[in-house]
């Protein structure tokens, strides 16, 4: 499967993630990231995901016929390392995993390839248009 190439994450996306991340500790949060060309600018949660204080756990089986960038989780613990269960989910959800951790700040996340080796994801300001929201009201 070819891989596709991510030049960053928009910043209002890694800023909703911290700030869910923040909302649900001491549980995990966990999503799946979408990419808008280049640049990962949606966090799909998908129906059936379950947290708690030492895992979260996706259905992948929900998830609809699309291509997903990878994932999101984070480890209230502190521990923004990926352990064995992690590294397996990884390697069925692309290739740009983001782990966060307290405090849940913009210094308080890393990103991984899906073999668990850091990886560098770049903040991106973007600018999103506003009327892509009306024209899925149409």
């Amino acid at each position: 499967m070819r891989r596709k190439r991510i030049a960053g994450i928009a910043r209002d996306t890694l800023n909703f993630i911290l700030e869910a991340s923040r909302s649900t500790a001491p549980s995990e949060f966990a999503g799946l990231l979408q990419a808008d060309g280049e640049i990962i600018t949606e966090v799909l949660i998908l129906p059936g995901t379950e947290s708690s204080r030492m895992s979260a756990l996706v259905r992948l089986y929900m998830l609809p016929n699309m291509q997903v960038a990878g994932s999101v989780h984070s480890h209230p613990s502190g521990a923004l390392r990926p352990s064995e269960p992690d590294l397996l989910f990884f390697s069925r959800t692309g290739d740009y995993h983001i782990i966060v951790g307290p405090p849940f700040d913009e210094q308080s996340w890393v990103c991984y390839n899906a073999s668990g080796v850091r990886r560098d994801l770049p903040i991106l300001d973007v600018k999103f248009d506003d009327d892509d929201f009306d024209d899925d009201l149409d």
